[in-house]
Order: structure tokens, then C-alpha cells, then sequence
């Protein structure tokens, strides 16, 4: 098992290697007309960047390029690489966290009442069918540049993800299941807790992890419109000076943040799965 572990590492290490190598040097090959027809012209340091060239930008953005110089960048510059990762986080946070627990709250109580899903299902596809991405300028112009138009675009984009997923869970639990807890003298409330949402976690989490990246998608398209900080602002500030270096670092801050998240999920969904045949071993 062990031994298993560190050919997929080694594997994952040699793809990762090999990927760098080629976006560093790989279009240097351009110089020899043999092999110019062969690389892709994706591989231009204009559209992409070199691996180098990020990195002195990340040391760049990050103030880190003069050590002893950090607090004075780190002063003059109100939307350095830190400050806009962590304003871009917190926003994604607070947007993840509302519109998961909404999507949650809401996905239960329609599963469990078929009256109230009729009800509502004509408003609620109405909604779904509109790209969300378009409601962005609606949202920047209702609640202005600042955090809070971040928060609502990435609780939009959140609600419906994880409350679809929410609702088919709810609607599929086992009926027997339910019929037999309330033989035992169980109440509506107890149903819920102990039957409903447990079988309606797998579903839950299948969203959750999507879900982190639709949140982040959605604050960084409103950073993109309109911002007064945050990685979408760093993008949009380096694409007007073609600087793609610049660019690509915070495309890679978001990359890790992502996976990191993501982790997270899994790792809680593995804690609460845990009697499931496919989560035994992971806590």
C-alpha cells in the first residue's frame, strides 16, 4: 500500500517536472526549423509567462523581492499580492459558507414538503436559467464596488449548486427507512435528524467541493467588473499592461487556494461519511 503511494507521488512529481520544463524552455525550440512546426504557439512567454518570469513576479508582488525593504512595499502598495488574497478569501468564504447553508436549508424543507416544492418550482427554474455570471453587473450596481457585491455573486453562484443536490438527496432517501423510524414514535423533527440528512450528506458534499470553485469563480468575475481590491483586480491591472507573469501569479495563488479548500471538504466529508464503506480508511 505504501509502496503504491509513492509510485502515484513519483508519477505526479515526473508529470509536474516534465510540464515546467516544457513551459520554461519548450518554446526556445521555435529556433530550430526542424522542430518549430512541432511547438504549439501557446507556449509564447507572451501569452503564458515562463515559470521564472513568475516566480521574480510573485517575489515582486509579494514584497518579497528586497526582504528588508517588506513593510515599506508592503505600505505603498494597498492591493499587494497578501492583502488581495486574503480580501479575495474572505469574500469567497462568507459567500461559500451563506450560500451552501441557504442552498442546505432550503434543499431540505422543499425535499421534505411536495406542496411547497410545487410551489416554488416555477420560480426556482425561472432563476436557475439565468447564467448567474449575468447578474453581476445587477448586483456590482445594487450593492456597489466594495466586499459585499463579491459576497452575494459567490452566494448565488453557491445557492443553486449545492441546494439541487440538497434537494434530489432529500427526495431520495430510502421511504421504508422513513416508515420505519416513524413506527418506532419518531417525530418529523427526529426523522430529519436522524434518517433525512445523513443519507442526504453524500449528496450535500458532492456539491461541496464544486462548490468552492464556483464561489471563487464567482468573486473573482466580480473583482474582474468592478473592485477596489482583491486577485481579480491584479488580474485585470496586469492584462491592461500584457503583463502575463503578473497575471499568471494570481491565477496560481487561486490554484492553491482552491486545492487547499477543496481538501478541507474532503477531509470533513470523510469525517462525517465515515460509515461508509469508501471513507473507512481515510479518517
Amino acid at each position: 500500500m505504501v509502496g503504491t503511494k509513492v509510485k502515484i507521488l513519483l508519477w505526479q512529481l515526473v508529470i509536474l517536472a516534465t510540464a515546467f520544463c516544457i513551459w520554461e524552455w519548450g518554446y526556445d525550440l521555435r529556433k530550430v526549423a526542424a522542430l518549430k512546426p512541432f511547438v504549439p504557439s501557446i507556449l509564447d512567454p507572451y501569452f503564458i509567462s515562463k515559470p521564472s518570469a513568475i516566480w521574480t513576479s510573485f517575489l515582486k508582488l509579494g514584497c518579497l523581492s528586497d526582504p528588508a525593504g517588506f513593510i515599506a512595499c508592503f505600505d505603498k502598495n494597498p492591493n499587494n499580492l497578501w492583502l488581495a488574497t486574503v480580501v479575495t478569501l474572505k469574500n469567497m468564504w462568507w459567500g461559500f459558507v451563506s450560500g451552501s447553508v441557504s442552498g442546505v436549508l432550503a434543499g431540505l424543507i422543499l425535499g421534505r414538503s411536495d406542496y411547497l416544492a410545487k410551489i416554488c418550482e416555477p420560480y426556482i427554474v425561472a432563476m436557475n436559467s439565468i447564467p448567474r455570471i449575468a447578474l453581476v453587473p445587477l448586483i456590482i450596481l445594487m450593492f456597489g464596488l466594495g466586499d459585499m457585491s463579491k459576497v452575494v455573486t459567490a452566494w448565488i453562484v453557491v445557492f443553486f449548486v449545492v441546494f439541487f443536490n440538497t434537494f434530489e438527496g432529500t427526495r431520495s432517501v430510502d421511504r421504508d427507512q422513513i416508515a420505519a423510524a416513524r413506527l418506532l414514535g419518531a417525530s418529523e423533527l427526529t426523522v430529519l435528524r436522524t434518517v433525512v440528512i445523513p443519507s442526504a450528506l453524500a449528496w450535500v458534499f458532492a456539491s461541496l467541493t464544486p462548490a468552492v470553485s464556483f464561489a471563487l469563480i464567482g468573486v473573482i468575475v466580480g473583482e474582474f467588473i468592478g473592485a477596489e481590491r482583491g486577485l481579480g483586480k491584479l488580474i485585470i491591472e496586469a492584462e491592461a499592461r500584457a503583463n502575463a507573469a503578473e497575471m499568471m501569479v494570481a491565477i496560481f495563488i487561486m490554484m492553491i487556494v482552491g486545492i487547499m479548500l477543496a481538501f478541507v471538504v474532503r477531509r470533513v466529508q470523510a469525517y462525517l461519511l465515515r460509515w461508509q464503506p469508501q471513507f473507512e480508511r481515510q479518517v
